[in-house]
């Protein structure tokens, strides 16, 4: 079986298991920012059990890496956007951002886990993410050691199914579904923009219409 070493020296093998991030939740409940999709700084740092100063460290030493899996640093038009859809919506705590907010995904908050040594829920996540692997590839319809509880043979046979078919679906969505929504992240902001644009030309067209319907009505009136 893979030693945890490998996964926090090993970029390749970090990457081959990210599609996995149900694990985290497997491990601890993840709190989520309104959209459902994001944490902040303090919030990874809150999981973990560890100061915002260990997470920037890992953000400093790995940022590349993590901007891949979906860390992004929010700036200017983007963070005004953010601030006022997602912040606004949001109950906790959190550093009022002046000119920037890093923000993570749930895939990066994964590769966190596999880069963070002096955490407790960190080393748990691996744990978790290096049984799952190793019995995906020794046993398919095994469950981990210690997660199933003790039942007859149709129920553990039922449970062993039911791990399998949660396995396969989130193969599947790690290798279509979330690349496809990292896609559709990355170029909000663009779309957003555009449809700012678009939403001011049809407030000026409808502005014209309306001068136009005033004017014939007084054309109206004088008849």
């Amino acid at each position: 079986m893979i030693d945890q070493t490998a996964l926090l020296e090993s970029r390749a093998l970090r990457s081959s298991v990210l599609e996995r991030t149900d694990v985290l939740d497997r491990v601890k409940t993840l709190a989520l920012l309104p959209d459902g999709l994001h944490v902040t700084t303090a919030m990874v740092a809150a999981y973990f059990g560890v100061s915002v100063e260990a997470i920037r460290q890992i953000k400093a030493r790995h940022r590349e890496e993590l901007c891949q899996n979906g860390m992004v640093t929010l700036q200017g038009r983007d963070l005004r956007e953010f601030k006022r859809d997602i912040l606004s919506r949001y109950s906790g705590s959190y550093p009022q951002p002046r000119s920037g907010l890093t923000v993570y995904s749930r895939r990066a908050v994964l590769d966190i886990a596999m880069l963070l040594r002096d955490s407790e829920v960190a080393r748990r996540v691996r744990t978790y993410l290096l049984d799952m692997e190793h019995l995906a590839r020794t046993n398919p319809l095994a469950e981990p050691a210690g997660h199933a509880e003790a039942a007859g043979p149709e129920i553990l046979s039922l449970a062993a199914l039911d791990a399998r078919i949660d396995q396969r679906i989130h193969h599947v969505l790690g290798r279509t579904v979330v690349p496809m929504f990292n896609a559709l992240i990355e170029t909000s902001g663009e779309h957003r923009r555009e449809l700012t644009a678009l939403h001011g030309d049809v407030r000026r067209a409808e502005h014209r219409l309306r001068q136009h319907s005033a004017r014939l009505r007084r054309l109206e009136g004088r008849r």
